[in-house]
């Protein structure tokens, strides 16, 4: 089987992406399978460069990558691929739609409000959020342009660099507590990670500097663990995730929120859900035909 490894794309996390997926195409059985390593530097380059492969395994992070259009053209030319299919990837890119599906299902998130520009901030509201609040880019990933904030000034300030990333900014209730990441496969939580980042949150050094935070497989008491456990499936299974995906929460005070979702997570050495998989004695390059087979088997 010829599998392609697309990587690179035109996202801000175009430089993670290249890192993900040359630890793929390092990872995967060259006795299993013919690789070809894609990197996209434009929407155009795609249809050219995919021809000829017979598995997408998608390495992509951020726009284009990850938000369903790649996906969408995949199956338009009739090649599987890896992950969560179009609606689910779009659905779970926009931080805003992800948090009306999880509130419309009952699932516990932060409260928030979405802007398309400065004069549009609802300072009334952030007052019944209480300070300090959270603002990011909409659609953004890696924690870019993400910031917690006490004033209003700085708030401003963060709106307009946030609308440069995106054409519409987030600003959320902060929540203080403990993160964790839950990663599910074929609706299957994985074992939770706790993240102990060395600054304020989990932020873009955080994720991928060597040392920018401490990571490592955590047993929650049970209840909280039972918890846990049902509000991540049922999280990805409201967002109609497929194949992999890694649910992000924090714990406050022994309540979890749900954060986001990540239906391409990352797969550098610093990477969480291969750290999950390896608690369960899965190696990376098993890890990677997992993904492989459980896409094949969606998309028959």
């Amino acid at each position: 089987m010829k599998i392609g490894v697309i990587m690179g794309g035109i996202s801000s996390e175009r430089e993670i992406s290249l890192q993900s997926g040359k630890a793929v195409v390092d990872s995967l059985d060259k006795n299993k399978y013919e690789i070809v390593a894609i990197d996209i530097r434009n929407k155009e380059e795609l249809v050219e460069k995919v021809k000829g492969i017979d598995f997408a395994f998608l390495a992509l992070h951020g726009r284009f990558g990850e938000d369903g259009t790649v996906q969408s053209v995949l199956e338009t030319m009739g090649i599987p691929y890896s992950g969560c299919n179009p609606l689910s990837s779009g659905v779970c890119m926009d931080k805003d739609m992800t948090k009306k599906v999880l509130k419309a299902c009952g699932i516990r998130t932060a409260k928030w409000f979405t802007v398309s520009a400065v004069d549009e901030i609802d300072f009334d509201m952030i007052e019944s959020f209480g300070y300090p609040v959270v603002v990011k880019p909409n659609s953004g990933g890696s924690s870019v342009a993400t910031f917690i904030l006490r004033n209003k000034e700085e708030i401003k300030d963060a709106v307009r660099e946030g609308l440069k990333w995106d054409n519409e900014v987030m600003i959320e209730q902060y929540i203080k507590g403990d993160e964790i990441t839950c990663p599910i496969m074929d609706n299957k939580l994985f074992p939770v990670l706790a993240i102990k980042p060395k600054s304020d949150f989990f932020d873009f050094t955080s994720k991928y500097a060597d040392g920018g935070a401490d990571e490592f497989i955590v047993e929650l008491e049970p209840k909280l663990h039972k918890e846990v456990k049902e509000m991540a499936i049922a999280t990805y299974k409201a967002l109609k995730c497929s194949v992999y995906s890694r649910v992000d929460m924090i714990v406050s005070e022994g309540v979890p929120y749900v954060l986001e979702v990540n239906t391409l997570p990352g797969l550098t050495k610093n990477s969480l859900f291969p750290k999950s998989a390896k608690g369960l004695g899965i190696e990376f390059p098993q890890f990677l035909d997992l993904i492989i087979e459980g896409s094949l088997k969606v998309r028959k």
